[in-house]
Parts: C-alpha cells; sequence; structure tokens
C-alpha cells in the first residue's frame, strides 16, 4: 500500500470550483488504495478573505504591534479553516477523514516565531488515522514548540511541512499541487515558448528555486533530497503528471533522463550592483564591508572579492542603507541600479566545454552587456541591465534550444 502525501497551495482551495479539483486528486489516491496525507495552505492570496497577507493586514491597520507568538497564533488560523472545510467536503463524499493542526500532526520546532525550524516529527497520531482508514489532513506552514506553542515555518512553510512529513513518514512520494503545469524552462510569463520539465534533479530545481523560480520552497526540496522522497509538481487543475523531482541517478535508472548543458532558465529582478574600489585602501577593506552589511542584516549575493576590493549586488530597497554605510566607512561606491541576475541552470553543465561562450554569444549578439558573472557545477549567474531581461531570457532560452524538446523525456 502505498503512502501518498498531497499538498494544496492557496490557488487550490480559493472557491467551490477549485476545491472540487483538489477532491478529486484525494479521492483518486484513496479509491487507488493509497494511504493518504493531506497538507493544506490557507486558502487564496493576498485580497482574499482567509489568506495569509490577508490575516496580516488586520494587524497592520492597528500599527502592527502585535508581539511574535501572537502573530503566529493569527497567522495559523487560514490553514486551521481550509483543513476544516476540506475535511467536511470529504467526509460529505463517504470518505473517512481527520484534520489536525501540525502540532497535533507530531511537528515540533524550535521557539523561533515567525521563521520556525522543525527540529523533530512523532508521526504517531498521523500512523493511527492512516490505519484506522481515514484521509489525514495537516494545516501547513506551522507546528508548535515543545512547550506547546503555536509557531509558523515562514515562507514557502506549506512545502515545507509537505516534504517533512513525507520523509517522517517514509512516503512514497509527495506531490506538490499548484496552479501550474509542473516546472517550466522558463517563467511563462517572460519566455512565451518556455516548455515543461518532464524530470528535474533535486540540485536543479533547489537552484531554480533559489534564484528566483517560485515553484517550490528550496527548504522544502533539501528536506526531500536528504530523504530521497521523490517529489512531484503537478497541476490541481488537471491530470497531468507534472515535473517528477528526484536524484540525477533514480532518473537516469527509471530511463527518464538524460544529462543536457542547461535544464532550465531563472531569474531575480530590482537589484542593484555595489563595486567598491580601492587601490590603496585598508587591508580589510573586504571584511570592513560585509561586516557593514552583515551587522545591518543587509544580504549580499553575487559576490567578487579581489586584492583591491569587492562587487557585491543587494536587492534595489537595500540600496541606500547598503550605500550610506560604505561612505560612512570612507568608501565611494559604484553603484548600478535597476538590474536584474539571470541564472543558467543545468546538471550536464558541469565539464561541458562552451556553455559559457554560448552565453555570451547569445547576450552579445543581442546588445545586451554582461554585468558580472559567476558559476558552480550547475549554475552560471550573469548579472544585466534590467530593462533587458525580456530579450535576455528569450535569446539564452533559444540559444540552448530549450524551446525545441520536453527537457527531461524519455
Amino acid at each position: 500500500m502505498e503512502l501518498v502525501v498531497q499538498k494544496f497551495g492557496g490557488t487550490s482551495l480559493t472557491d467551490e470550483q477549485s476545491r472540487s479539483h483538489v477532491l478529486r486528486h484525494i479521492i483518486r489516491e484513496f479509491a487507488a488504495g493509497s494511504k493518504v496525507v493531506v497538507v493544506v495552505s490557507a486558502m487564496g492570496r493576498s485580497g482574499d478573505a482567509y489568506a495569509t497577507d490577508s490575516l496580516l493586514e488586520l494587524i497592520r491597520r492597528n500599527g502592527d504591534a502585535l508581539a511574535p507568538r501572537e502573530k503566529d497564533l493569527l497567522l495559523s488560523c487560514g490553514e486551521l479553516i481550509s483543513a476544516a472545510v476540506l475535511c467536511s467536503l470529504l467526509l460529505a463524499e463517504g470518505i473517512p477523514s481527520v484534520a489536525l493542526t501540525g502540532g497535533q500532526a507530531g511537528i515540533v520546532t524550535d521557539d523561533r516565531y515567525g521563521s520556525a525550524r522543525i527540529v523533530e516529527i512523532d508521526c504517531a497520531r498521523v500512523h493511527r488515522h492512516l490505519t484506522a482508514g481515514e484521509v489525514v489532513i495537516v494545516t501547513g506552514f506551522q507546528g508548535r514548540t515543545k512547550d506547546g506553542e503555536i509557531t509558523t515555518l515562514g515562507r514557502g512553510g506549506s512545502d515545507t511541512s509537505a516534504t517533512a512529513l513525507g520523509a517522517a513518514l517514509r512516503a512514497d512520494i509527495v506531490d506538490i499541487y499548484t496552479d501550474v503545469d509542473g516546472i517550466l524552462t522558463a517563467d511563462p510569463r517572460w519566455v512565451t515558448n518556455a516548455r515543461p520539465l518532464a524530470a528535474v534533479s533535486y540540485e536543479e530545481i533547489c537552484n531554480m528555486a533559489q534564484n528566483g523560480a517560485k515553484v517550490i520552497h528550496p527548504r522544502a526540496v533539501e528536506l526531500a533530497m536528504k530523504a530521497g522522497i521523490p517529489v512531484r509538481v503537478r497541476s490541481t487543475f488537471s491530470d497531468g503528471e507534472g515535473t517528477l523531482v528526484t536524484h540525477a541517478q533514480a532518473l537516469r535508472s527509471q530511463g527518464i533522463w538524460y544529462d543536457k548543458a542547461v535544464t532550465g532558465l531563472a531569474h531575480v529582478r530590482d537589484v542593484t550592483q555595489l563595486a567598491v574600489t580601492d587601490l590603496d585602501g585598508p587591508a580589510d577593506l573586504q571584511l570592513r564591508v560585509f561586516r557593514a552589511m552583515a551587522s545591518h542584516g543587509i544580504s549580499v549575493d553575487f559576490i567578487n572579492v579581489m586584492p583591491t576590493g569587492v562587487h557585491y549586488t543587494v536587492a534595489e530597497n537595500d540600496a541606500p542603507l547598503a550605500v550610506e554605510l560604505l561612505r560612512e566607512l570612507g568608501f565611494e561606491p559604484r553603484v548600478r541600479r535597476e538590474c536584474a541576475k539571470v541564472s543558467v541552470i543545468g546538471g550536464g553543465m558541469n565539464g561541458e566545454p562552451g556553455v559559457m561562450a554560448i552565453i555570451v554569444e547569445a547576450l552579445t549578439g543581442s546588445g545586451i552587456p554582461i554585468l558580472q558573472s559567476a558559476d558552480s557545477n550547475t549554475t552560471i549567474w550573469v548579472l544585466i541591465p534590467q530593462k533587458d531581461l525580456a530579450a535576455a531570457l528569450q535569446a539564452l532560452h533559444t540559444a540552448f534550444g530549450l524551446h525545441l524538446s520536453p527537457v527531461g523525456g524519455n
């Protein structure tokens, strides 16, 4: 008997019609004899009554003075509503079901309210309900401390809940249902001929998620990867298989994977590049720069360290403070605003000659300057002017042939 964990996001639960698709997927697995655990997000998106952002707006009107503990109590309500409503729908269909909070499902976290980390999961209660033949519905995004306090896991927390439960329960698969047909070669809002990926490795999807692709949270992928639990990213609104995410070796052994130098593209907008260069500057220039950023909570990215200085990027809204801090240190940074970071990602890239040459040819051929670059085993990053983002993504997508055939197919 298979054990399947299904996670449904807010857009899958927004209205009656959407919830009918959710029911169909749950009932299909249950009727096939699988043990089913369902993880739910809060209903809808910002502006919808029970969405997380809508709950936050209730306290913002009052000055947002609520303490972190009480804020987590508020934020936990959206998933509770989703779980109870879905439980009632399943019971009406004659499907035995039970709704549990994250804490009741055994998810124990530390006490960092708003961004708690899971420290252990006791699956005994979930197993009892599954053995009794019930569908177990668990509120995503939340857990409890050892003292019984409710905590939330931060953005993407429902994905994390799903894969963490999948790992603890030793599930056969975790299905992440969204409003798109799996993972695409690029964001279809920017690349019109983006194609679906039949399969990707954990490493590739982690890089996509960390570099701007908003399909699944990278923390959730990391948990699945450590446990070796396969994940499928699927559409709530179709019966397609979506994108399978697992170890590259497992994909090859199943005959559904082949190495391609580049699998997909991701991007991040609203980036500012800062360059601090001083030929006669202090020997600890780099240390002073990054210590100043860290002490004021400014996240730095795209770091190039040289003997005479540093180049790095910050989010656009952090740029004014970053520049002020650098000037207080006696540096006059070169500032380039309105940049975008483009990531070219592929498990077959390592050791493959010519990948960077294709990137340079595609971008310079389109008149797009490369402001900075960096690379790892599976990713090459380039910084470009933000005004050129659409043209850059399309040029790279075409140059690597990502539009020609499904990637990761047979």
